[in-house]
């Protein structure tokens, strides 16, 4: 727990909640874990220019603001790689997570939650944007880099099932064997899922 609050002191969060007082929820629960709200906006467009501004590591975004919802804010986000997405919605909203998703938001939150909802979505959000920013990195066409995260996708999938792995373990261990090996992480996926076709996929290094 403690290295969870060691990365966590580092991480700058923006919320944007037009509702005052779910927005002060969120500020407490985020700094009692040790996180740093360095702003707060009441409408997407507000939230859209303080990312512009603050570059911070993670934006949560309310799915019903003013000016701008948070669809639309989410879109401008994630498309200009400023920071990954969190987008809260009401239960009523369900319908609107896959457009949330869409939008290029790493995850959502149902309202009302709690902090243990909260931290496992900001984590999974991290690790979910870092994955795909590696990913970025090792190719450069948009098609290539659509089906190098498919197949990075598939690999991870059969670590998990195979070895019980969590999601961010596989992902980095198909990152580390990719650096060991000097792989591209698409030759190393590519590698286990012929392997786990095979029935024959080499222990993973702990």
């Amino acid at each position: 727990m403690a290295e969870t609050q060691t990365d966590a002191a580092r991480r700058r969060v923006l919320i944007a909640e037009d509702e005052a007082l779910i927005r002060l929820d969120l500020a407490e629960m985020l700094a009692e874990e040790g996180y740093e709200v360095v702003g707060e906006a009441g409408d997407g467009e507000t939230a859209v220019r303080l990312a512009e501004e603050l570059k911070p590591d993670l934006v949560i975004l309310d799915i019903k603001m003013p000016i701008m919802d948070g669809l639309a804010a989410a879109e401008r986000i994630a498309g200009a790689r400023i920071a990954p997405v969190i987008i809260l919605t009401a239960f009523s909203q369900r319908d609107l997570v896959e457009r949330a998703r869409a939008a290029g938001a790493m995850a959502y939150l149902v309202k009302p939650f709690q902090k243990s909802d909260l931290v496992p979505a900001v984590e999974i959000a991290l690790s979910r944007y870092s994955e795909i920013a590696a990913l970025e990195s090792e190719v450069a066409g948009l098609t290539d880099r659509l089906e190098v995260r498919k197949t990075v996708e598939r690999a991870k999938g059969a670590l998990m099932t195979t070895y019980n792995m969590t999601e961010p373990q596989a992902f980095k261990w198909i990152q580390r064997t990719a650096m060991d090996h000097r792989m591209t992480m698409k030759e190393v996926s590519e590698r286990i899922l012929a392997e786990t076709a095979g029935g024959e996929v080499a222990q993973p290094a702990s």
